[in-house]
């Protein structure tokens, strides 16, 4: 790993042009069992740019929901495999996991994401979603997560011990010098602590076909050009592996999606046209989620 990465943290960067993309997010959760997402999608303004047809729910807006559910439980698939108290989410949108693990286990919890949309949050805990008595400690934070001095002040209200970093839809939005950047963030502070980082970041570019083949609005592709979306994923799973090596990690988990437990699956299956219900072809594989530990020696 080298510590000779240029900062590319920009000030002047509008990291908050991300964040309608959560809300479209969080309407499709809602049609989930994921813990709260149904409560907060009855709670917060529908989606802005970032707009998804959420009055006709074809088969292909099941796809995307079914994507989202099946990548939320595979962070929580990898979280029970570890036993670390120290929890820290980056770029958590309007997802409430963290309220969620709070209220059954013991662990300090710091959720993160722009302030924006970590005040929203704030309040809706605190005047509509049900009282919780916390078994854990929960904190809210504003942090931006290429900001590496207030990611480190974030880091430094945890107790001693080992530290789980967890991310869900972030990686996609940084370029190459910005995943470095975050890497060596997150490196540093494992290689001192201890633990583990689970990623559902792992996206591979999408062939032209595949591209085609997935139909999208005016404004959720105008979205993923401002953001360079596909630009910003890995080429292969085995580039994917090769640049976290890069940058000091090994893979040493991924989590295995379980299809028929969801809850979105009967929706899909309703709506499934003839040529996908006949095929023997498996859905093409788009995305994976790793647990990471700093490799070592380094």
């Amino acid at each position: 790993m080298t510590d000779n990465i240029k900062h590319t943290f920009d000030e002047n960067r509008d990291y908050s042009s991300i964040s309608p993309s959560a809300k479209s997010l969080l309407m499709m959760k809602g049609y989930t069992n994921i813990p709260y997402a149904r409560e907060t999608a009855a709670l917060i303004q529908g989606p802005e740019p970032f707009d998804l047809n959420f009055d006709d729910k074809d088969f292909w807006f099941w796809i995307r929901v079914m994507h989202f559910e099946s990548r939320y439980w595979s962070i929580d698939q990898l979280l029970q495999q570890t036993d670390n108290k120290n929890i820290l989410e980056l770029s958590s949108g309007y997802s409430l996991r963290g309220l969620e693990m709070c209220t059954h286990k013991a662990v300090h919890y710091i959720d993160t994401d722009l302030p924006a949309v970590i005040a929203t949050k704030q309040q809706m805990i605190s005047n509509q979603l049900p009282n919780n008595d916390l078994v854990g400690q929960l904190e809210l934070l504003p942090l931006n997560a290429m900001d590496t001095a207030a990611f480190n002040n974030v880091v430094n209200r945890f107790k001693s011990g080992p530290v789980t970093i967890v991310n869900e839809g972030l990686l996609m939005y940084l370029g190459v010098d910005e995943k470095k950047e975050l890497c060596q963030t997150i490196h540093h502070l494992l290689k001192e602590r201890g633990g583990c980082w689970i990623t559902a970041d792992v996206y591979i570019k999408r062939s032209a076909e595949m591209q085609r083949a997935m139909p999208h609005t005016r404004g959720e592709a105008a979205f993923f050009e401002q953001h360079n979306i596909e630009e910003n994923k890995f080429d292969s799973y085995e580039a994917a592996e090769a640049f976290f090596q890069e940058q000091g990690f090994e893979l040493v988990k991924e989590a295995t999606p379980n299809y028929k437990e969801l809850s979105v699956l009967p929706h899909l299956l309703n709506t499934m046209p003839p040529e996908f219900r006949n095929s023997k072809n498996p859905p093409p594989k788009i995305q994976a989620t790793w647990m990471l530990k700093v490799k070592e020696g380094l």
